[in-house]
């Protein structure tokens, strides 16, 4: 959708602005891109979490003589396009519905390992990574979401080839296998850059056998959340776009889905 402008930040985030708003951040025009899986009975969960489940509570017509349809549903908090709150593995972090905005709405850049990813379903973003992509399209500036494209989400959802196993269970963990953001990458990205979120296009943001999580603990350790799941990234150039990845608020809760879009404006 060419030409969208959004002018009010609130009318996103809190559902209108006030009558007399003070001045709000403006939205780049631009292509609207759906970052986000569908949540359904295909969608892929870790192996030790329970699946999707969607329920019928009416669908039909009513006795009254109109439609009416509803259901209910249950899921895990951390399952297909989701965000990591701090909590999810930072003793006193921030929880899911006490993520700033500033950290959910912001401009983007992504990191295109897809073609490393491609050699090896194993591998780990460097700093290396970010030095060369700082290389081609300048430092990646503070309080920016930082993306990594894989490649991975072209293979959703089929979960032999997006994990490396169909099987379920605790006895499935040893067998996964996908790319993630090295914790030395991760610390590096923290302390030299300070994101506002960190993004990826596969189940994790730390590699698939991973016992340690370290790269979920040092950025749950500074409040910055994570981005799982994610998809389309290749719509997106590597800087420029702008990226909204709202939660649902759960109070207290360690993590939610998100429907993550990216506003990309028109070339100049």
């Amino acid at each position: 959708m060419r030409g969208v402008h959004l002018t009010c930040l609130a009318a996103i985030v809190a559902a209108g602005c006030a009558s007399q708003p003070a001045p709000a951040p403006v939205f780049p025009g631009g292509d609207l891109i759906d970052l986000t899986h569908s949540l359904g009975s295909d969608t892929i969960f870790w192996p030790t979490a329970a699946r999707f489940e969607l329920a019928k509570v009416a669908d039909g017509v009513t006795d009254k003589g109109y439609y009416y349809a509803a259901n209910s549903f249950r899921t895990e908090e951390h399952g297909g396009t989701h965000v990591d709150a701090p909590i999810h593995f930072g003793a006193g972090r921030q929880t899911v519905d006490a993520i700033p905005l500033e950290r959910l709405v912001a401009r983007a850049v992504v990191v295109d390992v897809s073609e490393r990813a491609a050699r090896d379903r194993d591998y780990q973003v460097t700093v290396d990574d970010f030095g060369r992509f700082e290389q081609d399209h300048g430092p990646i500036e503070p309080n920016t979401i930082v993306l990594i494209r894989t490649g991975f989400s072209a293979r959703w959802p089929d979960a032999e080839q997006y994990l490396g196993t169909t099987e379920r269970g605790p006895q499935a963990v040893p067998l996964l296998h996908f790319p993630r953001l090295h914790p030395d990458a991760a610390r590096w990205l923290i302390d030299n850059r300070q994101p506002a979120a960190v993004g990826i296009d596969t189940a994790s943001i730390d590699y698939g056998q991973s016992t340690m999580f370290e790269t979920h603990r040092f950025l749950s350790d500074q409040n910055i959340p994570g981005f799982e799941n994610l998809t389309a990234l290749e719509r997106l150039p590597a800087t420029g776009a702008f990226v909204i990845a709202l939660p649902m608020k759960i109070a207290g809760g360690s993590g939610g889905p998100i429907r993550a879009i990216a506003i990309v404006p028109p070339p100049d």
